[in-house]
């Protein structure tokens, strides 16, 4: 029982290492993009996504980030916009959904192409299935429709 623990822990310690040696460089050059104004330059060809969803230009970045990254990555990024106040919770659900549905479109797609699969046919499902649930529920969803309550509130839930 004993090595079962010692196990388990030594495998958490390295996955949590594994995971932060790869978020904390992004998170620090985005920062740096940021402060120098280059992420703006990155993003702007992309604030289409925004418009087509109705939400704030401040979602392109986290949007951006887990359709190249994946969930795991992205998330550290939406948690850290969403933090900041440049999101609100329709954005953080419209971005959610999409990401759900298109995330890791480089790695996920090279994978299954790796074991046989078509990887046109599988990225271009996936994101129409992404564009056309998300401009759904873009349309339908208002702000009215998400509880007022700031990302601490949400934190102290979980």
């Amino acid at each position: 029982m004993i090595e079962i623990l010692k196990e388990a822990t030594i495998g958490s310690i390295e996955s949590v290492y594994s995971i932060a040696i790869i978020i904390i460089p992004i998170m620090l050059i985005l920062q740096i993009l940021k402060d120098y104004k280059i992420l703006d330059k990155i993003t702007g060809p992309f604030h289409f996504l925004a418009k087509l969803f109705k939400t704030s230009n401040e979602t392109v970045l986290p949007l951006l980030v887990g359709i190249i990254f994946g969930l795991s990555y992205g998330a550290g990024v939406i948690i850290q916009s969403a933090k900041e106040g440049n999101l609100n919770k329709r954005d953080l659900f419209l971005i959610t959904v999409f990401l759900a549905t298109c995330h890791a479109v480089f790695e996920d797609t090279l994978l299954f192409v790796a074991v046989g699969a078509n990887g046109y046919l599988l990225l271009g499902t996936r994101l129409v299935a992404a564009f056309v649930l998300t401009y759904i529920l873009s349309r339908k969803l208002s702000l009215n429709n998400f509880k007022e309550e700031t990302i601490d509130e949400v934190d102290q839930s979980i």
